[in-house]
């Protein structure tokens, strides 16, 4: 039995009623799920060049979120001022009424909006556009191996992110499991908030795994996500077990988002650093410490929500340079420790023009191929 059928073992077992129609439900939704986005040539979700998935719905609502259309799993419809011409055809067509100008501004009704589309087909400049689209198993997997050329010649692959993609760990498993079957290098991003069994199906058929460690304290965890970091914790020793005796996930990744006012202290990188020692630091090949990332506020506007980071600035060099120090010094190898994202430039702060130095192992090899460094992973 594949990690795949582990999942759905108990729909194919299902009694078959006759013309119940449950089962061939439960299989069907196993092959589909929701998608809010394919990126490609993605260098910040593992080795190489990379398209990632992101999956719509999350099982953390972290108040830094880069990524907040991606927290509900359901569509959702935005608008997108700079694009729109005014033509108002789009309003017209809205079978729910949920759509009303405020002089040069279009404001949606949520609470009656359903997401169907119908607006944003109609809409001639795409200033409207709805967020996730249903995918089918087979044309998932055949829209991410057309970039097949780019992962061979670059050492890259395919990476499942979100949201939470083990809140579809039927779907994500047999999806992981196709592009291993191709020959696709596989890597699962997780916050790790999820069922023991669906990380370690999900796991089972990735050859990397991207772990999410964002707060050491479990106080200060539910107060930054809306959960405590109990099961993350417990879920990461259980996968430390599995790494031990099985040759898949094959490598570990641990990343950290360094959040101004939250996650950015030393007392969190030094308890992260001791876990890590303490509990899979003979199976974690890299810790990643992650930039703040200042660039999300609009994302935040389109969806009618405003975030409290809007207009906190980069970390300078000089604090990336002292939490890889806290870090390297906190009991783990100090060789798996490396800073990614952007930081601070020297004459940022008073608007002079300068060329990128390279401040970071992200940022070298960035600048190895031009002059703008990478940005910060969307840690969510």
């Amino acid at each position: 039995m594949t990690m795949a059928d582990s999942l759905t073992s108990g729909a194919d077992q299902a009694p078959q009623v006759e013309g119940s129609g449950i089962l061939r439900q439960v299989e069907a939704s196993n092959r589909s799920a929701v998608v809010l986005n394919i990126q490609r040539m993605s260098t910040e979700d593992g080795p190489g060049l990379r398209t990632t998935v992101f999956m719509k719905g999350c099982s953390l609502n972290c108040r830094w979120c880069h990524n907040p259309e991606a927290v509900s799993a359901k569509e959702q419809l935005v608008w997108h001022q700079v694009r729109c011409i005014g033509s108002k055809v789009c309003d017209a067509v809205c079978p729910e009424d949920a759509l009303a100008r405020n002089g040069e501004l279009l404001e949606i009704d949520y609470t009656r909006c359903t997401a169907c589309g119908e607006c944003s087909d109609q809409c001639p400049s795409m200033a409207l556009e709805t967020l996730g689209r249903r995918w089918q198993l087979e044309d998932l997997v055949a829209e991410v191996a057309k970039d097949r050329a780019y992962f061979e010649a670059s050492g890259g692959g395919v990476t499942v992110s979100g949201g939470e993609p083990a809140l579809r760990a039927p779907f994500m498993a047999q999806f992981l499991e196709r592009c291993r079957e191709l020959g696709l290098h596989t890597a699962l991003d997780t916050c790790g908030m999820c069922s023991p069994s669906a990380l370690q199906s999900l796991a089972g058929c990735a050859d990397l795994v991207l772990y999410d460690l964002k707060e050491i304290n479990g106080d200060k965890h539910a107060r930054f996500t809306g959960v405590s970091n109990e099961r993350i914790l417990a879920n990461l020793v259980e996968l430390g077990e599995q790494m031990r005796h099985s040759s898949l996930p094959a490598e570990l990744w641990i990343r950290t988002p360094l959040i101004p006012g939250a996650t950015l202290s030393d007392d969190n990188i030094e308890g992260i650093g001791a876990f890590i020692a303490g509990n899979v630091g003979d199976v974690v090949s890299r810790w990643e410490l992650c930039a703040f990332n200042n660039l999300a506020g609009d994302k935040y506007e389109r969806l009618g929500l405003s975030w409290e980071f809007d207009g906190t600035p980069l970390l300078s060099n000089g604090e990336l340079q002292h939490v890889a120090e806290v870090a390297r010094g906190s009991g783990v190898d100090p060789d798996i420790v490396l800073t990614t994202g952007r930081a601070q430039l020297e004459g940022e702060l008073d608007g002079e023009a300068s060329k990128p130095e390279a401040k970071t192992a992200a940022q070298a090899d960035a600048l190895a191929v031009g002059d703008t460094p990478l940005k910060s992973p969307a840690a969510g």
